[in-house]
């Protein structure tokens, strides 16, 4: 049988911790690391570049090597993005389409080998095409281990291993901060009998960057039933740390205790540094025996209505 293999990208601070040997906020998965260079004045934990279009960067990244054995990388530069399960900073692989710092990065070399417990230092240069779109371009710089470990049986999992340094890139121009709120649906998971269990909801929203700058949103959600009593509302914790500009991420929020009955709505409203949108759903919570009582109380009225008005006709 064919065998699965899959890309394991490293990145911190998602995954790992860093050891006291390495630099500061360096990516790192316990074999190797991978970091900007020092400057002049102190360690970076990540690249902050900024550029103007038709303007080029010179750096340095270094990749060090932790264990006891030489070890080769492919060293690439690749474009970032928001994952779709929870936002996670991630990057493109190396046979994904780049369209940013993945096209206008270039190590100096694109393999490097790095002697056991050693490190090296490659230059690179950022190109900025004269086209380019103003705000934002986040991206990283990749050391991957193109071997791939092999796993046992018939349907083995293998994996490649990469760790990777963020790039964040801000081009010259006009910055224009907007997050959007959309698609809130609300969904209930009510006990078969009213006041016979608990009850619950969860509540599914998109939230999206429209800008193009780098946001950092806070998410409040209120939820009002019949009158405007207020049900719920506090700020929500699971939102990405980091939304990155045209990205966007569905997202969902359990709301323990949701009421049995009762008609209202539900609102989420997205914020970040000189934006703020809102976005609302109406919602309906009804016991799964009341909405039987209620139906098949409807159709007993429908039969017997019927029937009514078929023996007041006259016969002809």
């Amino acid at each position: 049988m064919r065998k699965l293999y899959v890309l394991f990208l490293s990145l911190f601070p998602s995954l790992f911790l860093v050891t006291a040997a390495a630099p500061a906020h360096a990516a790192d998965n316990g074999s190797w690391s991978v970091y900007p260079a020092a400057s002049q004045i102190a360690a970076r934990p990540y690249f902050y570049l900024s550029a103007d279009p038709g303007q080029s960067i010179d750096d340095k990244v270094v990749v060090t090597n932790k264990t006891g054995r030489p070890l080769t990388f492919r060293l690439y530069a690749a474009d970032a993005y928001n994952t779709a399960r929870d936002g996670g900073f991630a990057v493109r692989t190396v046979a994904e389409k780049q369209r940013g710092v993945g096209v206008w990065a270039k190590p100096a070399k694109s393999r490097v080998t790095v002697p056991a417990h050693g490190k090296v230092t490659v230059p690179f240069t950022l190109s900025v095409p004269e086209g380019a779109e103003p705000g934002d371009h986040p991206g990283a710089l990749v050391a991957l281990d193109e071997r791939i470990d092999k796993g046992d049986g018939a349907v083995a999992l293998g994996v490649q291993r990469a760790v990777a340094a963020r790039i964040y890139l801000r081009v010259g121009g006009p910055t224009v901060p907007a997050i959007a709120v959309e698609d809130v649906r609300v969904s209930h998971h009510q006990p078969l009998v009213p006041g016979l269990g608990d009850s619950g909801a969860t509540i599914s929203y998109t939230l999206r960057n429209t800008g193009n700058v780098t946001l950092n949103p806070k998410v409040e959600l209120r939820a009002t039933g019949l009158f405007g009593r207020t049900l719920l509302a506090r700020e929500l914790a699971t939102i990405p740390g980091e939304l990155l500009p045209g990205q966007r991420v569905r997202l969902s929020e359990p709301w323990q205790g949701s009421p049995q009955l009762d008609w209202g709505d539900v609102k989420l409203t997205a914020s970040a540094k000189d934006t703020r949108e809102s976005a609302s759903a109406s919602f309906f919570a009804l016991p799964w025996l009341v909405a039987v009582a209620l139906g098949a109380g409807g159709a007993v009225g429908t039969v017997l209505f019927v029937r009514a008005r078929r023996a007041r006709t006259p016969v002809v």
